[in-house]
């Protein structure tokens, strides 16, 4: 089934890439490809990550910060999942527990831009906090990506 997805996405890629007439390299294509998985994986993660932000923040009244830090934490786990099941190639040779570790060093520094971004945003900038988070997440999101490539294959 997996193979399927990765077959899949990769065949809509390169259908895509034939209707508007590119030509770009095999390595090019797996990484649009990727790219557009971390696109699919991204939007769900950050579908689980506001809807908790938005319950931790409004049902259980905790401060933006708190919110922000248990809904991007939930995001994480099954970020985390579906980067290493259906996105990246994992370097096998590499112990997973180390992959993982590294997957979490970064996360924590991603949780540390986001938090940032939303104290400036929504207490010193007075942008309500589900705007801020929108902001937050484009330049996370962009961070997770290149760090992920970066690190775990």
């Amino acid at each position: 089934m997996e193979k399927e997805k990765k077959d899949t996405i990769t065949l809509l890629v390169r259908e895509t890439l034939k209707i508007f007439h590119v030509k770009v390299s095999q390595k090019t294509e797996q990484l649009l490809s990727q790219i557009f998985k971390f696109s699919i994986v991204g939007v769900i993660a950050t579908i689980i990550d506001f809807a908790f932000l938005y319950f931790f923040k409004e049902f259980c009244h905790f401060n933006t910060i708190l919110s922000n830090t248990l809904s991007f934490c939930i995001s994480v786990v099954y970020n985390y999942w579906a980067s290493v099941k259906w996105i990246f190639e994992v370097n096998k040779e590499k112990d997973p527990q180390k992959n993982f570790t590294i997957f979490i060093f970064f996360s924590i520094i991603g949780l540390i831009i986001n938090n940032i971004i939303m104290w400036l945003a929504t207490d010193n900038l007075n942008i309500y906090y589900m705007l801020s988070k929108v902001i937050a997440t484009i330049v996370v999101m962009t961070f997770n990506f290149i760090t992920r490539k970066k690190f775990l294959e």
